[in-house]
């Protein structure tokens, strides 16, 4: 039960930060964006990670796991982030909620016990997941923000925006496995750490010296909303991953579902019928998920 709240949590706070972001990433562009929401999370969460007392020994295991939740986290967000500037959220979003099914596959190649029931129903999540989040129609105007002049290839700006989330989503795949594996041995504000102190040190730090940091006033809460919506819903996910990452890692990937809810109700982005009966399967799965786990 505790995997299953956890990813819930997980899930509503990413769909905030990801809504605040596909606004804040059209005002100040998506490096921009992830520049202070990272500054925003490492204010938030270095507190927490000093009172959380001594740190266990660094192994060299733990330290990839480090690596691999800070660099891909970071990653990510450019990409996503870069996604949702120029696509629908429901279309960028869908793809990059996979991050869940490639942490569950790790999860399971390195050991991590799954019943085929439970199997079977994570995979109708999923496929729910992605059936509600893709949303047709065309994209976004493309800005001159983070040097997007419109289409420099024979890509349109909507298969640009699916290709950024589908590579969004092998970035993140490998962060929340390594956040969650470094969860288990690492207080929790240290686990989610790791990307905030990447983000500041390798996107703001370098852009503020170069004169390249944009704000707005209009944008300026937005940032706050995404850098703690972030940080807090991987806090829920490191918790829910710590009785099970498969479980965790894939309904936390509903952020995508319920960002395209939101967008269609703040944004008008339509649901089709192929999108609301992704709702029923998705209701279905966590009734039959919650049985299966006990």
């Amino acid at each position: 039960m505790i995997a299953i709240l956890g990813g819930f949590g997980a899930a509503a706070l990413w769909a905030t930060a990801n809504l605040a972001s596909s606004r804040s990433s059209r005002l100040i562009g998506a490096s921009s964006t992830v520049a202070w929401m990272m500054l925003v999370g490492l204010a938030v969460t270095t507190p927490f990670a000093v009172a959380s007392g001594p740190l266990p020994a660094i192994t060299p295991t733990l330290a990839v796991w480090l690596t691999a939740s800070g660099v891909g986290g970071v990653i990510g967000l450019l990409l996503v982030y870069r996604g949702l500037r120029i696509g629908k959220v429901g279309v960028v979003l869908a793809l990059a909620s996979t991050e869940g099914a490639i942490a569950a596959v790790f999860a399971v190649v390195a050991g991590e016990s799954l019943t085929v029931p439970a199997a079977l129903v994570l995979g109708v999540i999923a496929i729910g997941v992605a059936t509600v989040a893709l949303a047709g129609g065309g994209a976004a105007e493309p800005t001159q923000l983070d040097g997007g002049a419109g289409p420099r290839s024979g890509l349109s700006a909507e298969q640009r925006a699916a290709l950024f989330g589908a590579a969004a989503a092998i970035a993140f795949g490998f962060s929340i496995y390594g956040t969650a594996k470094a969860g288990i041995s690492l207080p929790i504000a240290v686990a989610v750490l790791p990307a905030r102190i990447v983000g500041v040190a390798f996107v703001f730090v370098p852009m503020a010296l170069a004169g390249r940091l944009r704000m707005t006033r209009r944008a300026a809460p937005m940032v706050v909303i995404v850098g703690l919506g972030e940080v807090l819903g991987n806090a829920c996910y490191v918790v829910g991953a710590r009785q099970s990452i498969a479980v965790a890692s894939v309904l936390a990937s509903q952020f995508a579902a319920i960002a395209a809810v939101a967008a269609f109700l703040l944004f008008r982005e339509r649901l089709s019928t192929r999108q609301r009966s992704g709702f029923v399967a998705i209701a279905v799965g966590i009734a039959a998920l919650t049985l299966v786990r006990g």
